[in-house]
Parts: structure tokens; sequence; C-alpha cells
């Protein structure tokens, strides 16, 4: 037992496990929320239905984090997926498992998450703070010596910096860590949105097909204007971070199959969120396009063959009419701007040069990336305190004594999937330990 003072700034899933370990273990902590309830981010993660982790082994999870993923190790070693499960069972939340091993609560309500968190802080003395906003981390000879808040200053031994990313500020994620991790010497990795839907350029095209949900489709990504893409450079596998897999030619950044959906600003859905941070990356250095193969299970040459064989036997049908049976209504008019075929010509007028103009839109729609819709709007934030000023094995920071970090606020970012929640939950397990038994 302790009788060690911890604060905690930040209800969110990481936060709540922090302190909840922190009181199990003795520590008298207090849990300072700015808004009026804790895990409001938690409360729609997973569109509310709360995708708390993923069945990957150990090591293809860490993948899934990219580069900054084996941080992590040291965190997963102590907390990980079975402990997760078992602390909810615990608390009477069952969980299932889908599609990709996501993990979900049995009731597909992020709210029975939320409430187990908060009675693992009730049972074990948390004193939760909600209306409070953190301004600055008293620091005294390299040692923390409590926070400052708009009504007073908390003294305490240790802090725990728990409070989210820059994304979904309605959740109160708002960049405070970021600040007050700076101010007091912390270096923070440049802030990009990850998982976000990106604008284009041909913002009418994109406008004219709105709403239309592509399934099994591959999209690449490109390091070059739109018509400099070479499509014979389109891997045939999936290629980006927790993919594996064999490295495509250089000019190509990422490359998954999926879906996606079409908007009125450009493109989104899952493979759009899934290479949005590689593709926010690459637009820092040039220009960025996609390639979107609309019928990636046929060769060129079998798409060639089906083409003809459709105006052959079609061949008293518009050009139009032949469209619907390959494409979404709401694409035909693009198809027939693009490539430039009258609506009404009819299939067996059509020529083999304008076939060949159709198949190679089919194979590969192509849009120039403007940018990401505001970091605001992304599911996670990537950037953050610089892992290297971070110790792997318990949280602490490098620089700051009885300081201790969790969750988004690190730099650490992964794919959808569930990994983000189960690495703020394992953090924040960490922390509250460590910001207890650490001297």
């Amino acid at each position: 037992m302790t009788n060690k003072r911890v604060i905690v700034i930040g209800a969110g899933a990481s936060g709540m496990m922090a302190a909840g370990r922190a009181t199990e273990l003795g520590a008298d902590v207090r849990l300072l929320e700015k808004t009026e309830h804790p895990g409001k981010k938690l409360l729609i993660s997973g569109k509310t239905r709360c995708n708390l982790t993923n069945t990957k082994e150990l090591d293809d999870f860490v993948t899934m984090f990219g580069a900054n993923g084996c941080f992590l190790y040291g965190a997963f070693h102590q907390f990980f997926r079975d402990d997760l499960l078992a602390f909810l069972k615990r608390y009477g939340v069952a969980t299932k498992t889908e599609r990709g091993g996501r993990v979900f609560p049995a009731s597909d309500d992020a709210r029975d998450v939320v409430q187990a968190l908060e009675r693992y802080m009730v049972d074990h003395g948390v004193q939760l703070r909600t209306g409070i906003k953190v301004t600055e981390i008293g620091v005294d000879s390299g040692r923390v010596t409590g926070v400052q808040t708009m009504p007073e200053f908390y003294p305490c031994d240790s802090v725990i910096l728990a409070a989210g990313g820059a994304s979904f500020p309605g959740t109160g994620s708002t960049g405070d860590g970021y600040r007050m991790a700076a101010a007091i010497g912390h270096s923070i990795v440049k802030l990009r949105p990850a998982l976000v839907p990106l604008a284009v350029h041909e913002v009418e095209r994109a406008k004219s097909m709105q709403g239309v949900s592509l399934r099994n489709v591959r999209m690449t990504a490109f390091r070059c204007p739109a018509d400099e893409i070479d499509p014979s450079l389109a891997p045939a596998h999936d290629w980006g971070r927790g993919t594996g897999g064999r490295q495509p030619p250089r000019p190509v950044i990422e490359s998954r199959m999926g879906e996606m959906m079409m908007t009125h600003f450009g493109i989104g859905g899952p493979i759009t969120l899934l290479m949005s941070l590689a593709v926010v990356e690459a637009l820092e250095h040039g220009p960025v396009s996609v390639a979107i193969d609309l019928k990636p299970a046929l060769s060129e040459e079998q798409l060639r063959l089906r083409l003809q064989r459709d105006f052959d036997s079609y061949g008293k049908r518009s050009y139009h009419n032949i469209l619907r049976g390959l494409l979404p209504a709401k694409m035909i008019e693009s198809f027939v701007a693009l490539t430039g075929i009258p609506a009404d010509k009819e299939g067996n007028k059509i020529t083999a040069e304008e076939r060949e103009r159709l198949l190679g839109l089919l194979k590969s729609l192509r849009f120039n990336i403007k940018s990401p819709l505001p970091l605001t709007t992304a599911i996670v934030t990537a950037g953050g305190v610089s892992l290297d000023e971070i110790d792997p094995r318990t949280m602490a920071s490098r620089l700051v004594k009885g300081l201790y970090f969790c969750g988004e606020v690190m730099d650490i970012d992964a794919d959808t999937g569930g990994y983000n929640l189960q690495a703020a939950f394992s953090t924040g397990y960490v922390a509250g330990e460590s910001a207890t038994l650490n001297t």
C-alpha cells in the first residue's frame, strides 16, 4: 500500500484505466476532466459500438502501429487483450469477435464499457472531478509538484497526462496535453490527421458521385499527379502499414482492397481512412493522386473480353444503358464525360479505341488529392509527445520525474480495428501502476 498522491489529467479510456489502477494499488487519486462527463470519446468509438481490441497475435498487433509499434511491447507484456477482456468480464461486460478479429461488447453499446470503468474507479475510491480544466503542470527542480487548474493548484507526487489528441474536440480532445507537455520541455512530433477522409481537386466529379459506396475495389495512392500514373505499377496485393508482403515500386504509397465511398468533397470509407495517414505524409513532399480499380477481380484482358461481349450482345442499346450493367447509376454521367463517348451511341458502333478508353477508366479511375479534412474531423491524431522521451516499460517521462503519459497524447496511432483503444487501456494501466509504485 502507498499514500502517494496521484493526479490524472483526462478521463478518457487511458485516464480512467490509469486512475483505477493507481487507486487499486493504494494511491490517493484525483481524476480531473474538463468536460462534464467521463469517457465522451469512448462513447462514440466504433460508431458507438466501441471496438475494444483485436484478436491478432502480439507481433502482428504491434505492426499495425507502424514504426512506433515496438514502443508498445513493454505495456502489452504487462496488460494486453486477455487482461482487458478479463477485466471487462469482471465488471459484467461480455464481448464478441467479428470480421477482421475486431472485438466489441456483446451489447454493441459503448456505454457498457464506460460504466465498467466508472465502477472500477468507484470500487477503489478514485476522486473524479469533472468540469475542471488543467492549464499547466507544476515542475520544480525537474520534478512535478502538482497541476494548476482554473480555480486552484492541486499538489501531488505524480501526474499522469492522459489528455488525448486533437481530434473530435467536442469530446474534450483539443490538444491541451501537447501544450502542457511542451511547456515543461517535452518535444511534440508534428500533429497530423490519421483515419480521415480526403478532399480531391476534381470536386465536381466527386460531388456528382456523392453517396456511392464501392465494395471490393482496389485503391492505390501514387506520388505523382493523376495524369502521370502508370497503372501497371498498381500492385495486386495490399501494401501499407500492418499488411506485410512485398513492397511495390516507389511511386506507390499504399494500396488496399475493400470498401470506399464517394463524398461531396472527395473520398471516404474504410480503405480511404486506412491509407489517409500515408497520403497526408506524402502530400508534404509533393503531389499525390489515387487510382481506383473498379474491377480488380478481372485482369485487363478478361475485362476487355467482357466489354467486347457486352457491346456485341447489346449492340442496339445505347452506351449509357450498357454502362448500367457496369457501374452504379450515379457514376454513369461522369464516365460518359470522361470517355468522350456519346451517351446515345449504340453498342455495336463503339470502336475498339473507345472500348479501350472505357477499360482504362474502369481499371484506373483517378483523382488528385487536395488535402485531408481538418484534424478535428480525424478519428485519431498522429504525432504527439515524442516516444524518445518516454520510458516504454513505465510510461514515465525521461525529462521530468513523477510525470507519466498514456493514450493518444503520445506519438502512437494505428489503423482501425481496435488497436488504438487497446493501446490506450494498456498504457493507462501501466502508467497508473508506475505512478503509484515508482519512487
